[in-house]
């Protein structure tokens, strides 16, 4: 892992989570990948801790997406504030608590930083007394939730290759980041889950995984697949949404 000085300070320009024990990332568990040399002008640890934060605000907005997702699911099936609370958190670190447990990486990032359960806090008062609001704001939600699965998937399988070098599992454990919270919400909801339908979900998340390990594997630049991955991902899920494209269905020919 590189480092430079910038102000006076050291600056990790490392990989996402703790890489063989050794890299150091950001309190979020978010770092953006950089190959530089080993004291790099001060305008690219600039650029670098300005994608860095810019990764920390996605995260946010991608866990208050699938939070605020999860509060309309136990909204609309009477859940008290206690159960609403539950299915929130569940949707917005379901799937990297998942991804984290397969990959040994424990204490789960989700479980372990404050951000996380504050933003799903906030998710669950937004959604709980400006209910109104929400559905009226139903179309912009989708967007940030689309937004959060390209991010979601980008970095779960940065994530689970920098601690298994493995590209099969990676693209899968990257998948399962993205839309595992929504199969834990749908399931406690009592509802097919959503990547089991019709709808562009979980098969945009793989492909923003298997950008984002072109990157890590050396075939495209490192330092801009993360941002390939997460443009694609959520660019295919906003048109599956705004042109109603849907993967084909397939019916039983034997029924009837």
């Amino acid at each position: 892992m590189a480092h430079c000085q910038c102000n006076g300070r050291e600056h990790a320009m490392g990989t996402a989570g703790p890489v063989r024990g050794m890299a150091r990332t950001y309190d979020s568990g978010i770092s953006l990948r950089h190959t530089v040399s080993s004291r790099p002008p001060f305008n690219a640890c600039l650029i670098s801790r300005h994608a860095d934060m810019l990764l920390q605000y996605i995260d946010i907005i991608g866990t208050f997406a699938f939070a605020l997702s999860g509060t309309s699911a136990g909204i609309r099936r009477g859940f008290d504030i206690f159960g609403i609370l539950v299915l929130a958190m569940s949707t917005a670190v379901g799937g990297g608590i998942v991804r984290d447990l397969c990959i040994n990486a424990t204490p789960p990032s989700g479980l372990v930083h404050p951000v996380y359960l504050i933003t799903v806090i906030v998710a669950v008062f937004v959604g709980v007394f400006f209910q109104r609001l929400i559905i009226r704001m139903e179309k912009p939600t989708l967007w940030l939730d689309a937004l959060g699965l390209g991010f979601f998937s980008a970095f779960g399988a940065h994530k689970t290759y920098e601690y298994t070098g493995e590209i099969l599992l990676s693209l899968i454990l990257g998948c399962v980041s993205a839309v595992g919270g929504g199969v834990i919400r749908d399931i406690l909801a009592h509802r097919p889950p959503l990547v089991l339908t019709r709808d562009i979900y979980a098969s945009a998340a793989l492909i923003g995984a298997g950008i984002e390990l072109l990157g890590v594997t050396g075939v495209i630049d490192s330092r801009w697949s993360i941002w390939l991955a997460i443009f694609t991902c959520t660019l295919i899920r906003v048109l599956s949404l705004r042109y109603h494209i849907h993967l084909p269905s397939i019916t039983s020919k034997f029924e009837g």
